[in-house]
């Protein structure tokens, strides 16, 4: 359910031409467009009383996936805003938000208290976050793919914070609900800055835009200072990342923000030509046969107990004849132990920073730590 919209003169519907899901001519005449540098999936036009916000289909070139009117508290549905937009009343006062990475940046931002709920709770390791809804003051609301919407509905939220999916089907229930859905889906950016400059959106969101600028000028600094400084560094480690699922092992494309961010550091990455922005799902053998010779492996892990090599050699006979397996230069992310997800979207200047380390290792000193991974043990 969209919120209600009133039509407007024909020479500004004209300006404003608003065909959620089609072909679109972003309305630039009357408003001035606030400049994204790195992220290519939103366009934000302000127009003084309001702010017009597109979201361009990641999976379908040349349309929308939404187009959003964000206007203050004071809007009473009486003045004319572009039709086919979703309205979102800002800022945001009783938000829920299903993915841990933006209910950190609520957190860092310093607007947790309007979280109302949030959903994936005991995925999320934000302890800040978990003690609330402990406490009764954030109420969770289940799981992100089957939320509790008749709990979602009491909370009188003013917006859903949530991933979209290529092919998801649309969202149910929540879509009845008559609550602005916010489509978070700064994760199909294909750098790791354009994906973290998505936080100026959410500021403006949160009602803390100058804040949530200045963070992301920060993060930007310190990310191309370190990309400078792995130009001057020479050729590092070949590298290959993520692990077996099931029978595929899903690589980074090397158009993705992980391929980008490879590049950034200075690695060697067997995939850094393919084009592709997302996952490439191949066989052990393809992996083995182009990547076998890496010499660093990084992936995750979510698990209890320390990662030990006998263990990674016991989910599949083939990992011993990788060369970072036998030379032991394999590290992880515990991410149950470490706020890897709730961080790296908006920080990428940490992940780059330990990419660096790991492809350089002369780099890698009492002054200059890794922030999230640790080296398997034997």
């Amino acid at each position: 359910m969209r919120a209600p919209f009133y039509p407007l003169p024909m020479v500004l519907l004209l300006l404003l031409c608003c065909c959620t899901g089609g072909n679109h001519t972003s309305p630039q005449a009357q408003g001035d467009t606030i400049r994204m540098a790195y992220a290519e999936n939103i366009t934000i036009t302000d127009y003084k009383k309001y702010k017009v916000v597109e979201l361009a289909n990641p999976w379908k070139r040349g349309h929308l996936l939404h187009r959003y009117v964000l206007t203050d508290s004071t809007y009473d549905g009486h003045a004319a805003l572009p039709e086919g937009a979703t309205v979102v009343r800002v800022p945001l006062r009783r938000a829920v938000v299903f993915n841990a990475a933006h209910a950190n940046l609520f957190v860092e931002l310093r607007k947790m208290g309007a979280i109302a709920g949030v959903a994936d709770l005991k995925y999320m390791n934000i302890p800040r976050i978990k003690a609330a809804a402990a406490g009764g003051t954030i109420a969770d609301c289940g799981n992100s793919m089957a939320p509790n919407t008749e709990l979602l509905a009491s909370l009188n939220c003013d917006g859903i914070l949530l991933s979209p999916f290529e092919n998801s089907g649309g969202y149910g229930k929540l879509e009845k609900m008559g609550i602005p859905i916010i489509e978070c889906a700064e994760y199909m950016e294909t750098s790791a800055l354009g994906r973290a400059e998505w936080m100026r959106f959410y500021g403006m969101l949160m009602g803390c835009s100058n804040e949530a600028d200045s963070l992301f000028k920060v993060v930007e600094n310190n990310y191309r200072k370190l990309a400078s400084k792995a130009k001057t560094a020479g050729k590092g480690k070949k590298i290959i990342t993520e692990r077996m699922t099931g029978n595929i092992w899903y690589v980074a494309g090397g158009m993705s923000s992980v391929g980008r961010l490879i590049t950034d550091a200075g690695g060697q990455y067997a995939w850094s030509d393919d084009k592709h922005s997302g996952s490439l799902p191949l066989s052990f053998e393809t992996v083995l046969s182009k990547s076998g010779d890496a010499d660093v492996w990084l992936f995750n892990y979510n698990g209890t107990e320390p990662l030990t090599t006998r263990r990674l050699a016991s989910e599949h006979h083939g990992y011993s004849e990788m060369k970072a397996f036998q030379q032991a230069n394999v590290w992880y992310v515990n991410t149950i132990e470490t706020p890897y997800f709730e961080e790296v979207s908006f920080h990428p200047d940490r992940l780059l920073s330990d990419y660096m380390l790991l492809l350089h290792p002369e780099m890698l000193t009492d002054s200059r730590q890794l922030h999230y991974y640790r080296k398997i043990a034997p």
